[in-house]
Formats: structure tokens, C-alpha cells, sequence
């Protein structure tokens, strides 16, 4: 089977935005192209919704280009970000096994365009092909990990202890990081105010620490 309705006119590729994302490697060419032939892609500028808290959603969004920002707001306004995503990452596959409305927002941080995938008749392609299901189910696996990890850093550590973890995490093995969010976004993430997160750089800082370089540059001495 030839993909000969996977493209648009502006040559965008359903299929490419398919092929990329993890839960669907192992998919046959033609079992990618039935599932672009269910996907629309969307354009989105930087700080538009892709969907809010409370509304209804029966579709997979996979984002080809750009990144978002999943999150909650509390009933006093304070807004926790639950996980940020990239190239390859989907959201909204909740809707794909339960009938709930949606808990969280999907806010755009970067102009992106995303994938939109029906998903009554992905279901139905899931149900051909478990494998979908099982990586899918891996993928929540890890996201259950990162936000028990998460919660535990809120329960156990302080502010400085929060700051630290996060900037060892983000650096990995290297010794500088460029940040993906602003600080306010980052703030937003270890649950604390942007002037806490602020003050306690420069405080890291005056330890010899870290060395700051502009908004999103941190070293890690």
C-alpha cells in the first residue's frame, strides 16, 4: 500500500508526524498510513490552548514541531506544570481508554504544529494492533514515575534542595544547561514563585555554585 494521501498541499507529512513518535515504531507502512489517513495537522502560536481543563476530548495530540506545556491551575490560581513536551511526544491519550473530561491544560510554548489523530478510529486501529496499546501503556508507565518522583521532591525537600535537584537533572552529564521554559515556567514546575526561584540562583551563585549566563544559560561549577 502506497501513502499517496499522506501529504498536504503545503508538504507537510502526516506520516513523517506519525513515524516519529515512539508508539508507533513498530507499525507497518501501511498500518502508518491508515492512521494518517485519520490525522489532521494544526498550526498553533506561541501561547495559544490546545485544550483546557474541563473540556471534553475524544483525540491523540502528537506534536511534530514545537514544544507545550502540560498543566494544572489551583483553585487559588497557583498554576503547577506537570510535565513539558517536545517532537515525538502525544497527549490526551487518557481520552483514548476513559470517557472523563480532561484534568489539565496543554498551553503552546514555542510555535508548534500538532497532529491531531480521531480517536474513535484509532481505537479501532489500536485494537488490530495491541502493540499501540502496550507502548502507549509504557509511555503512562513513565510519566506515573517522573510525577511520584515529583511529588516526592515537593513533600521531602525545601526550597534549595528543590533548586538543586532540578538543575542536577536538566544538566544530566554536562556541566551547562540551557533552559527550555522560562524561569517562571520553572518556577511554576518545583512549585515556587518566580522571585524564590530567582533568589535562590543568585544565591547558588554567590556560593560559587553555579554561573549565571543571561535568562537561560546556567552553568553548574
Amino acid at each position: 500500500m502506497e501513502c499517496n494521501n499522506c501529504s498536504h498541499k503545503d508538504g507537510f507529512s502526516d506520516k513523517n508526524c506519525i513515524s516519529s513518535v515512539p508508539i508507533f515504531s513498530n507499525l507497518t507502512e501501511e498500518e502508518v498510513c491508515q492512521i494518517a489517513e485519520i490525522t489532521i495537522s494544526r498550526q498553533y502560536k506561541k501561547g495559544e490552548n490546545i485544550y483546557l481543563a474541563g473540556e471534553k476530548s475524544d483525540r491523540l495530540y502528537v506534536i511534530h514541531i514545537g514544544k507545550v506545556k502540560i498543566s494544572r491551575i489551583s483553585e487559588s490560581g497557583k498554576e503547577q506544570i506537570i510535565r513539558l513536551l517536545g517532537p515525538g511526544d502525544f497527549m490526551g491519550e487518557l481520552s483514548l481508554f476513559t470517557s472523563t473530561i480532561l484534568n489539565s491544560n496543554a498551553e503552546v510554548l514555542e510555535d508548534a504544529t500538532i497532529c491531531v489523530i480521531e480517536g474513535e478510529k484509532l481505537r479501532y486501529i489500536i485494537n488490530q494492533n495491541p502493540t499501540i496499546a502496550t507502548k502507549i501503556i509504557e509511555e503512562l508507565s513513565m510519566r506515573l514515575q517522573n510525577a511520584e518522583n515529583l511529588i516526592e521532591s515537593l513533600s521531602l525537600y525545601d526550597v534549595e534542595q528543590r533548586v538543586a535537584d532540578i538543575l542536577l537533572k536538566m544538566a544530566g552529564d554536562k556541566d551547562e544547561i540551557v533552559l527550555s521554559m522560562t524561569r517562571k515556567d520553572l518556577a511554576a514546575h518545583i512549585a515556587m514563585s518566580q522571585e524564590t526561584l530567582s533568589r535562590k540562583l543568585s544565591f547558588f551563585q554567590e556560593k560559587g555554585w553555579i554561573y549565571q549566563i543571561g535568562h537561560r544559560k546556567i552553568n553548574i561549577l
